[in-house]
C-alpha cells in the first residue's frame, strides 16, 4: 500500500510545536541503537501488532514509520491500516532522508531520557563520587548506605557492596527510612550515568538533610576501576512508617509543585478519557508487586524510574497526555517530576484506590489473531520423535536463549524468507512464542511462502513448559542473526572495558547533541 509522505522538516515541526507525533522505528533494535532521530522510538514489524495497541492507544494519532531501506515501511502501513489506525505516514527517505535533511542521529536505546540525565547534572551539578572513593568509603566502615535505583533483576545480576535495591521511584519515599541520621551518606547507582543522577538529583529536589551523591558512572566505572561487585543479592528496601511516609508526601508534593504537575481527582481523569481528539497514557508507577496485588481498571504498570528511563518506550506519542497513579503519593510526584521536565503534560490521579480494583500482573492488549492449526505439546513431542517437524522459534532472542523446545530454531518474524533458507528442507514447520500470539502472527506469513505445512504450538512455549516438557537453553540454531536486541554495555557482567567506556564518552557528548538537535523541549527546576 502506498502512505502519505512527510518529510524530516514536516516532523521536526510537529515536535518543536509539541503536536502529538509517533514517530516509529521499525528495524530490530540493533540497528535502532546504531543510529535514529532523538525522539524516535523503536517498535519493530516483527512485533508491531502485538505491541501497537498499548504504546499508540489513539488509532487516529499522526504515526510516522521509517526503515533504513530495508522494505519495512509497506507491510507495516497494512498492517496498521487493518488495526483500524487511519493517520499513518511515511518518513521521506526513511533515515537517509532525515540525515541528507542534516539532522542529529543519537545511538544507544532511551536516548532522549539518557540525554535529559546529562542535562541535568550539567545544570544542576549533581553532586558525585568516583568508584574509588566510594570503595574507599566501604573499606573505612564509613556511616553510609548504597542505593540501587535499577530494577530489582539488574540489581540482583550485580551490585556495588552492601548496596540495597531500590529503584527510583522509591528513592524519596524510602532513604529517610534507610537513613535516618541526617549525617548518614546517602549514595545513589545504576549501571551506567542516567538513573544514579536522576535519583540522586531526586533526592536533592527534594530537599533530604543527608550528603547525598551519585556513584559516578555506575557499576561501568567500578568495573573499569577494577574493583568487585556483589551478585545474586536480594537485599529489598523497606516498608515506610506513617512519619516518614507523611515527610516523603510533603516533599515530593513541593517538588511536583515546582515542576509544574497538575493534579485531578477521578472526575477529571474522566473527563480527560473523553478528549478523543488527545492520546492518553495512564501508568501505575507503583512496583510490579503493588500493581498485581491490586490497581485502578485502565492502568498499565510502569514503576517510576524506568518510566523515566524508558518514556520513549512506553510513551512513543510525544507530545500525548499522562496521568500517574500511586497509592501513597510520592512515587507519582516524583516521577511526574521528571516527566514535566522532559516536556511532558502530565497529571497526578489523586486518591481511586478505595473502589473496586483490578488484580494480576499487566498483560498487553491483543489484536484478533488469524486462524492457525495448532499442534499440542504432547503431539509436538511425537512428531520431534517422529523427526517430522522442524519448531521455529519467533521469541526474543534472550528468552530463546533462556529456553525453548528442544531442536528449535531462532528466528526474527520479519526476517523470515531469509530464515527459511536456512531451515532443514522437506519437514512441516511448527511455530513457537512465548504465548504462541506471535507464533499465530507468524505463520500467516509463512503459509504464503512456503508448500509446506505450518502449524502453531498451542499456548507456546509457556503451555510446553507447563505441560512439564523440558527446554533447551542457548543459542545454538540461528535461522537470522539476533540482531532484536542490542548489547547494552551497563547490564550482564561479560562486557568488554571498551565498550564500557565508549558508552560513557557518548554520554558525556550527550548534551552537545541535544543542543545541536534543538528539538526537545526539556528544562531543569
Amino acid at each position: 500500500m502506498s502512505l502519505p509522505v512527510v518529510t524530516p522538516e514536516d516532523v521536526r515541526r510537529d515536535l518543536i510545536a509539541r503536536r502529538e507525533i509517533a514517530l516509529l522505528d521499525l528495524r530490530e533494535e540493533d540497528p535502532f541503537a546504531k543510529a535514529h532521530p532523538l525522539f524516535a522510538s523503536q517498535l519493530p514489524l516483527s512485533r508491531l501488532e502485538i505491541e501497537i495497541l498499548d504504546r499508540v492507544p489513539r488509532q487516529d494519532a499522526k504515526v510516522v514509520l521509517y526503515d533504513n531501506g530495508e522494505g519495512l515501511v509497506a507491510p507495516a502501513g497494512e498492517r496498521l491500516a487493518a488495526l483500524g489506525y487511519t493517520n499513518v505516514h511515511a518518513l521521506d527517505g526513511g533515515l537517509g532522508g532525515w540525515t541528507a535533511a542534516g539532522y542529529e542521529l543519537f545511538q544507544d536505546v532511551n536516548s532522549y531520557s539518557k540525554a535529559f540525565g546529562e542535562l541535568v547534572e550539567a545544570r544542576r551539578h549533581t553532586p558525585s563520587l568516583p568508584a574509588q572513593e566510594v570503595q574507599a568509603r566501604i573499606d573505612a566502615k564509613a556511616d553510609q548506605v548504597i542505593l540501587d535505583s535499577r530494577r530489582f533483576e539488574e540489581y540482583a545480576v550485580m551490585n556495588i557492596p552492601g548496596g540495597i535495591s531500590t529503584p527510583g521511584a522509591e528513592l524519596v519515599l524510602r532513604a529517610r527510612e534507610l537513613a535516618p541520621d541526617p549525617s548518614t551518606t546517602i549514595i545513589v547507582n545504576c549501571a551506567g550515568r542516567t538513573r544514579s543522577l536522576i535519583g540522586a538529583q531526586s533526592l536533592v529536589n527534594a530537599g533530604l538533610p543527608n550528603p547525598i551523591f551519585a556513584l559516578r558512572n555506575g557499576t561501568i566505572g567500578w568495573t573499569l576501576a577494577e574493583q568487585t561487585l556483589e551478585h545474586g543479592q536480594s537485599r529489598k528496601f523497606p516498608e515506610v512508617r506513617e512519619q516518614t511516609l507523611s515527610e516523603a508526601r510533603s516533599r515530593a508534593r513541593d517538588v511536583a509543585y515546582r515542576a509544574g504537575v497538575r493534579r485531578l481527582d477521578a472526575q477529571g481523569l474522566a473527563d480527560l478519557a473523553q478528549d478523543a481528539h488527545r492520546t492518553l497514557y495512564r501508568f501505575d508507577v507503583r512496583t510490579p508487586e503493588e500493581f498485581a496485588a491490586g490497581h485502578l481498571p485502565g492502568f498499565r504498570s510502569a514503576p517510576g524510574g524506568q518510566l523515566v528511563q524508558e518514556t520513549d518506550v512506553f510513551a512513543p506519542v510525544r507530545g500525548g497526555r499522562i496521568v500517574l497513579a500511586d497509592d501513597l503519593g510520592p512515587r507519582a510526584d516524583m516521577t511526574a517530576s521528571w516527566l514535566a521536565q522532559l516536556g511532558w503534560e502530565v497529571y497526578v490521579l489523586d486518591g481511586g484506590f478505595e473502589g473496586a480494583l483490578e488484580t494480576g500482573a499487566w498483560t498487553p492488549r491483543l489484536p484478533v489473531l488469524p486462524p492457525i492449526e495448532t499442534l499440542s505439546p504432547r503431539d509436538l513431542v511425537q512428531a520431534l520423535a517422529d523427526d517430522a517437524v522442524v519448531v521455529i522459534d519467533v521469541a526474543p532472542s534472550p528468552r530463546h536463549r533462556k529456553g525453548h523446545v528442544p531442536g528449535a530454531w531462532f528466528a526474527i518474524r520479519a526476517q523470515l524468507p531469509e530464515a527459511l533458507a536456512a531451515l532443514p528442507k522437506d519437514k512441516a514447520i511448527v511455530l513457537t512464542s512465548p504465548d504462541g500470539a506471535l507464533a499465530a502472527l507468524a505463520a500467516s506469513e509463512l503459509e504464503e511462502l512456503t508448500d509446506r505445512p505450518v502449524r502453531v504450538l498451542a499456548g507456546g512455549t509457556d503451555a510446553w513448559i507447563a505441560a512439564g516438557r523440558a527446554v533447551e537453553p542457548g543459542l545454538t540454531r540461528t535461522a537470522n542473526a539476533p540482531t532484536d536486541v542490542y548489547k547494552r554495555p551497563y547490564e550482564g557482567t561479560d562486557n568488554a572495558a571498551e565498550a564500557m567506556q565508549a558508552y560513557l564518552d557518548w554520554e558525556f557528548g550527550l548534551v552537545d547533541q541535544l543542543a545541536r538537535d534543538a528539538t526537545h523541549g526539556f528544562y531543569v527546576i
